[in-house]
């Protein structure tokens, strides 16, 4: 999963600021990385994609489950926009 800084509630369109903080906790099945600024910042001219979320499973249903999990209990908080909770 593409995790980005851009404003559900106007079309997914790129939104800069900055971000406070990451809650994500990897698992065996599920991990990610994370690009961020220094102090935290989404810069206005960059690319909007700031972390990747992966998981693994058995099957590709597995997987997903753990995917889900995973967006599900993460959580950004700054002065940008995110999709996360949608």
């Amino acid at each position: 999963a593409r995790i980005t800084a851009e404003n559900p509630d106007e079309g997914l369109k790129p939104t800069s600021g900055k971000i406070n903080s990451i809650r994500f906790m990897s698992s065996g099945d599920c991990w990610g990385y994370f690009s961020v600024g220094l102090n935290g910042g989404i810069h206005e001219f960059a690319d909007s994609q700031f972390g990747h979320v992966f998981a693994r499973g058995k099957n590709r249903e597995e997987s997903r489950k753990s995917l889900l999990f995973a967006l599900k209990n993460m959580e950004v908080s700054g002065t940008i926009r995110n999709p996360v909770s949608y």
